[in-house]
């Protein structure tokens, strides 16, 4: 057998990710300067070794900004990813498990939330909650309930009629007891898969609402922020929009990349 390729692509991801996520815990660390402060008689300064990103309008360091900044865009995926996470898992569990009149009304509310496109969801919920990175990871968070929702249904409903379970019911087992040692836990893989994806998802919604003027106000390091603020100087400062621009690209991709290795081991 030929020897197998090191997946060098899904080592450069985690890479990725694992350097945003120490961005968001120590951002001190990679970018000791004050975030919100800067130099005015050093504004729009392009890409150098002494201003890796370039610098902004008011003369504020860019990268130390999109460092300091990672910490709002990855908590507020957290947040969403795991806003979804529950109320989808619940809701699918509870259709997949009960079946009957239950799983047909509770699918009817997951294909009316598929039904409404994911952004005019989350601007809706945020009309409702108010502005800033915590409401509107809410807002994503409920965006993606449905994805959960219809996962986790049929993979309980895959469970549930396996050899195994059968035998557990045979055997005395309470319907809560079954659920809970054996459908449950057996549930749960793909979900874990599904998550990694929208964790990425969630990083580009939130910017995107970011972006939008939905998400953490001024002078906020937020990623999305920081794409909005520089969209004024494209054609004089094309690192202002450019550069966290593909910070977030990175990010997303790497996540996806991610999900799907750990999709390719639930197969």
């Amino acid at each position: 057998m030929p020897p197998r390729r090191r997946p060098w692509g899904l080592y450069l991801a985690v890479a990725a990710v694992a350097l945003a996520v120490l961005w968001a815990l120590i951002p001190g660390v990679f970018a000791p300067g004050d975030p919100l402060t800067g130099v005015p008689a050093d504004k729009l300064l392009p890409p150098s070794a002494a201003h890796w990103f370039g610098t902004d309008t008011l003369g504020r360091d860019l990268f130390g900004r999109v460092v300091h900044g990672a910490v709002h865009s990855l908590s507020g995926a957290l947040i969403a990813v795991t806003v979804g996470l529950a109320l989808g898992t619940v809701l699918g569990a509870i259709a997949g498990s009960v079946g009957g009149i239950v799983d047909d009304v509770l699918m009817r509310i997951v294909d009316v939330l598929l039904a409404i496109p994911g952004l005019l969801l989350s601007l809706s919920v945020i009309i409702l909650l108010g502005f800033g990175t915590v409401n509107a990871a809410i807002a994503v968070g409920l965006g993606s309930v449905a994805a959960f929702a219809r996962l986790m249904r049929a993979e309980v409903a895959r469970v549930r009629r396996t050899e195994y379970v059968e035998a557990a019911f045979g055997s005395g087992g309470t319907f809560v007891a079954v659920l809970r040692r054996h459908v449950l836990p057996n549930s749960l893989t793909p979900i874990v898969a599904l998550a990694a994806l929208q964790f990425g998802t969630a990083i580009l919604a939130i910017s995107t609402l970011g972006f939008l003027g939905y998400g953490a106000p001024p002078p906020t390091p937020e990623w999305g922020l920081l794409i909005a603020e520089g969209r004024n100087y494209i054609a004089t400062a094309w690192w202002l929009t450019a550069l966290p621009g593909l910070v977030v690209v990175a990010v997303v991709l790497s996540a996806n990349r991610i999900s799907h290795r750990l999709g390719r081991g639930v197969r």
